[in-house]
């Protein structure tokens, strides 16, 4: 009897914000949360951008915490007028805005010597009813989390503090491994080679990445699995297959 397979938990992201989608300011979030999810083991599955509409945020937020085990949002939820994003989960949820006491503390202390806490500043204490904090080392404004929903700064650097503070708190899965081979192939010459070989291992995923350089054509083969000796077999696989045709590769890739 075949033995019980490992619940693959997953996650989507969230991107708030019109500065993202008019290009002003370049996304570095997406990259920094997935690479912390694969750590925890989960896995990101779908990332949306969003402008600084509430419907359209709220919209998202329910369509996507309702498909994954974990949704994290990005951006508004800082202290000017546009951040809005507090209001837009609380919309989503059906409840209200409110200041939570120990945000508020928080800030009051942060902000003792940096010329007090004003009413725009108070804003960042502002959280759905019912939500806990994320800790924040950087800036003193919290993240914000309510059901299965994080809510973290825009600023990578201060995301990357909410994180930080996550780790090791969210229940995942098998951490997702990954090894390369690559070369200068086509791939149009080994399109059937990757298929057979990835329907033959089928705990493992095969990503083609090609790429042009110096003239020439070549490809990335990435092999992603939770198991790491079926990864290494079904990587012995692929470099078997490249040999048998002839063509040169390196592991690690190019």
């Amino acid at each position: 009897m075949p033995g019980k397979q490992e619940k693959i938990w997953t996650a989507a992201l969230l991107v708030i914000g019109d500065e993202i989608l008019s290009g002003r300011t370049q996304d570095r979030n997406i990259a920094q949360v997935a690479s912390w999810l694969q750590v925890q083991g989960i896995r990101l599955a779908e990332v949306r951008v969003v402008p600084d509409v509430i419907a359209r945020i709220a919209d998202a937020v329910n369509a996507l915490r309702t498909s994954y085990d974990y949704l994290f949002t990005t951006g508004g939820i800082g202290p000017t007028h546009d951040d809005i994003s507090v209001d837009a989960v609380a919309a989503a949820l059906g409840v209200p805005v409110v200041i939570h006491p120990e945000a508020r503390a928080i800030l009051e202390d942060y902000y003792q010597t940096r010329g007090g806490l004003n009413e725009a500043r108070l804003r960042m204490a502002r959280v759905p009813e019912g939500a806990e904090l994320i800790p924040d080392r950087m800036s003193g404004a919290p993240g914000i989390k309510i059901g299965n929903i994080h809510m973290m700064a825009g600023v990578p650097a201060i995301a990357a503090q909410m994180l930080d503070a996550l780790t090791g708190t969210l229940e995942g899965g098998a951490p997702l491994l990954s090894d390369t081979v690559g070369g200068w192939i086509k791939e149009s010459e080994v399109a059937d080679l990757l298929r057979e070989v990835e329907k033959a291992h089928e705990a493992c995923q095969i990503g083609s990445y090609p790429f042009f350089r110096e003239g020439r054509t070549g490809a990335n083969f990435v092999i992603r699995s939770t198991d790491a000796g079926e990864l290494a077999r079904c990587m012995d696989a692929l470099c078997d297959g490249l040999a048998a045709k002839g063509l040169e590769f390196t592991r690690g890739g190019i």
